[in-house]
């Protein structure tokens, strides 16, 4: 005797409701772009013609120390003559074009600790900058501010330059700049981010602003690992409600945390792996972005010196894609190029692979097929499409060449699900 319908509909109403609660939980990425880095500068030093100035430093760099594609890749390791002209050609575009995605005015360790009047004086100068930037459009598409930790001994001299900051930006402009965040570092308990999300409620109704998202540091053990052995990055994620856009890596602090002496600190170290994959885990899912930390070797000096670093950045920057960490740290105009040419020699390298394997998997209707030496089957067409996904938000393809080498169109590319593509097909 098989099982009533009356039965089974009951269990596919649990059903429905386990899988409604999975979409709240897990809403997948964020479908607007992500950038590929943020670069980081102390906010006293920042004007309204930063992003330009900081890309001119960066031109500047390549064509002194690397004024064509073999000389780059050879710095950088690339294997490839063509994959590097192309690589070449579009770093030297983009550092004409946008050279910088995102900006920090940092009021924290690029500042420093200073008196009150003169960090006042320094809020309200950088948030009329700020606006200034904005009316001439100059600044780069995503910026904000990294204030100090909210700790006993600094979090009412932080709240007090947000208040300042936002209050002046407010009177300055007619709206805060789009892709403007607020950067918390330091974090040791969620009451901290429950503060942080407070004050930011409160001055946007005093302002009259919009939701300003934030953007949480992964700079303690606690984070990683929360008091009562539970994991940690989600609980400080959901503290925010649905506030966090991001979560950083703190890679320096993170290491010190540990007691791992200054000469092992470094991107690569396997304690900064172990806290990064669990922050994946952790967030896999929710759509808060994730950035990897920063190469604090600065490419500065001779052309020996700054092909060393370069090469140093590039390897780091690839080891965080590698790891799916599309987002990183720089701290010095110079590090853009070896930026842009590790992301895209990233995508480059493998696209028409990728692109040959996605276009004949669907084709297939997802049926599981054999392209070369590699066997697809349904779980990886997400992958791919993802490959193609990144790629294009990062700027190494268009959207039309994604259209061409994958036979998908730009509608199908816009679900950015490839269960969603496959029903559409069918």
């Amino acid at each position: 005797m098989t099982v009533s319908q009356e039965t089974i509909d009951a269990w596919g109403r649990r059903l429905d409701a386990v899988s409604a609660r999975i979409a709240r939980a897990f809403p997948g990425e964020r479908p607007e772009r992500q950038p590929v880095h943020t670069v980081y500068g102390g906010a006293h030093l920042f004007a309204a013609d930063t992003a330009p100035k900081l890309g001119a430093l960066a031109k500047r760099a390549l064509e002194e120390h690397a004024p064509d594609p073999r000389t780059l890749a050879d710095a950088l390791g690339m294997a490839s003559t063509d994959l590097a002209e192309q690589v070449y050609a579009r770093v030297a575009e983009k550092l004409d074009r946008e050279p910088v995605e995102d900006y920090r005015l940092d009021f924290e360790d690029g500042y420093g600790n200073r008196p009150d009047s003169e960090e006042d004086g320094h809020a309200a100068s950088s948030a009329r900058e700020v606006a200034r930037g904005l009316a001439e459009g100059t600044l780069p598409p995503f910026i904000g501010i990294r204030v100090k930790p909210l700790t006993g001994e600094l979090g009412r001299r932080a709240i007090r330059t947000l208040d300042i900051f936002l209050t002046t930006l407010a009177d300055e402009a007619e709206a805060l700049p789009d892709g403007f965040c607020v950067t918390l570092p330091k974090i040791q308990d969620k009451e901290q981010v429950q503060v942080l999300d407070e004050v930011l409620s409160e001055l946007e109704s005093k302002l009259g602003l919009s939701q300003i998202p934030i953007e949480l540091m992964l700079e303690t053990p606690q984070m990683v690992v929360d008091r009562d052995g539970l994991s940690g990055p989600i609980r400080y994620v959901e503290a925010a409600r649905d506030r966090v856009r991001g979560v950083h890596f703190g890679t320096y602090d993170y290491t010190a945390s540990l007691s791992i002496t200054a000469a092992h600190q470094s991107m690569t170290h396997p304690a900064c792996d172990f806290a990064r994959q669990l922050m994946q885990v952790n967030l896999a899912g929710t759509g808060v972005w994730l950035s990897d930390g920063a190469t604090n070797v600065m490419p500065v000096g001779d052309t020996s010196t700054v092909h060393g670093a370069w090469r140093l950045h590039y390897s780091h920057v690839r080891h965080s894609l590698l790891h799916a960490i599309y987002q990183g740290w720089d701290l010095h105009p110079a590090q853009l190029p070896s930026r842009y040419a590790a992301v895209y020699s990233f995508f480059l390298e493998g696209l028409d692979q990728a692109g040959e394997r996605l276009a004949n998997f669907v084709e297939q209707a997802a049926k599981a097929t054999l392209v070369g030496e590699v066997f697809d089957d349904a779980a990886t067409g997400q992958g791919l499409l993802n490959y193609f996904l990144r790629a294009i938000n990062c700027g190494a393809i268009e959207e039309a060449e994604a259209v061409r080498r994958t036979g998908l169109t730009l509608e199908e590319l816009a679900t950015r699900s490839f269960v969603r593509i496959m029903e559409g097909r069918r």
